[in-house]
């Protein structure tokens, strides 16, 4: 009851926010004054005053959605212009990739993200590769179609009252994606794409993590399994990782897959507990990604005691939200399975369910590698 009457209440304030928004918007860039238009509001039929809000809901939703979607596509355009090579294109959790000449629509989201454009880097040397208009081409289509949605509520009179409401919304949601990309800054810790570029302008480090992870992902998702990409990509120094910046930490788990990829379950255990070391430094996501590994390994080795350490509730409840979308969370349910629980046919029905639905998975690569490895599994487990 209590939650209901929450949501309620966050409704109730959103309709509220809503009408005041557009209150102010339309009095801002239109010629009607703020007690003209509350004046019209409190003189609709009741239908109407039901209908209004809603239909301001839904402007929000669809300028968000639109919004969101231009963001990503500033990103492939300037992207593109700059030399990278398209990957992928996603808006939430629907991910748009080209396979044999054509679009295929698959599912995958990233926690913290409204949507994501990925493109490999060009083949170059890593100093003259650009980064400035990939990272920031979203900043800049989100403000420049806020400003020619301004230029109308501005400079075109007549306009109807709805068309104006619907602007306002855009020019608003436009201009508060624009800045909360455009300023530097990190939000639920995750810096945005201005902190991003910073990073990347003032340490190499950051720069090198960043081109190799998008050569990765690319790879990836084409198929490639880790152990079969270059050695020299992975040989990095534990020690000089800054494990704040999510770009370098990235590039250590990414390792930690093509250990556990070869099966050198005791080396990737090694730098799985290197990396927790580090925990207080990283953001949540890495942190959970980090411990739902370390579960995988530790119930791999034989480390019963460690893996009860590690699967909490919380941890658990990450593995299986996004058993979805990622094999490796398959993975690992298929490790708790075959090993904490000791059911074998649980386990080899996660497994036949991975290979029924492989190419529905996004991260081609890592599916692949998830099967052999619990085909592994399962004849040692003979």
């Amino acid at each position: 009851m209590k939650q209901a009457l929450k949501l309620v209440g966050m409704f109730l304030v959103g309709i509220l926010l809503g009408v005041m928004v557009s209150g102010a918007g339309i009095a801002l860039f239109t010629d009607m004054t703020l007690a003209a238009f509350f004046g019209k509001l409190f003189r609709l039929h009741i239908a109407e005053v039901i209908g209004f809000p809603l239909l301001f809901i839904c402007f929000f939703l669809i300028t968000l959605f639109l919004q969101v979607t231009l963001h990503e596509a500033g990103h492939l355009i300037c992207g593109l212009a700059s030399g990278y090579r398209f990957v992928s294109f996603r808006i939430f959790n629907f991910t748009w990739i080209r396979k044999d000449g054509k679009w295929v629509l698959k599912r995958f989201s990233v926690a913290g993200t409204g949507g994501q454009c990925l493109l490999a880097p060009p083949d170059r040397p890593e100093e003259e590769i650009p980064v400035c208009g990939y990272n920031m081409g979203g900043v800049m289509m989100n403000i420049l179609t806020a400003l020619v949605a301004l230029g109308f509520l501005l400079w075109m009179e007549d306009l109807p009252f709805m068309l104006s409401v619907f602007l306002v919304f855009w020019v608003i949601i436009g201009l508060f994606l624009g800045v909360t990309n455009g300023v530097p800054m990190k939000l639920g810790g995750i810096g945005n794409d201005a902190y991003t570029l910073r990073l990347l302008r003032h340490n190499p480090a950051t720069k090198h993590a960043l081109i190799l992870q998008l050569r990765i992902n690319a790879l990836i998702q084409e198929g490639m399994r880790p152990k079969d990409m270059p050695e020299e990509w992975f040989k990095q120094d534990a020690a000089t990782i800054d494990y704040k910046d999510i770009l370098q930490a990235t590039i250590g788990l990414m390792n930690v897959s093509r250990l556990l990829d070869r099966e050198e379950w005791e080396d990737a255990y090694r730098l799985l507990e290197d990396v927790k070391s580090h925990s207080s430094e990283l953001i949540g996501i890495l942190q959970q990604e980090t411990d739902a590994e370390l579960l995988f390994t530790a119930l791999v080795t034989g480390r019963m005691e460690r893996a009860g350490e590690l699967a909490t509730d919380k941890l658990l409840r990450y593995i299986h939200l996004y058993s979805r979308v990622s094999s490796s969370k398959q993975r690992q349910l298929f490790a708790l399975a075959l090993y904490q629980e000791n059911d074998r046919e649980k386990a080899e029905t996660i497994y036949r369910s991975v290979v029924n639905l492989r190419e529905k998975y996004l991260m081609q690569g890592e599916v692949n590698m998830d099967i052999a490895l619990m085909e592994v599994l399962l004849a040692q487990e003979a």
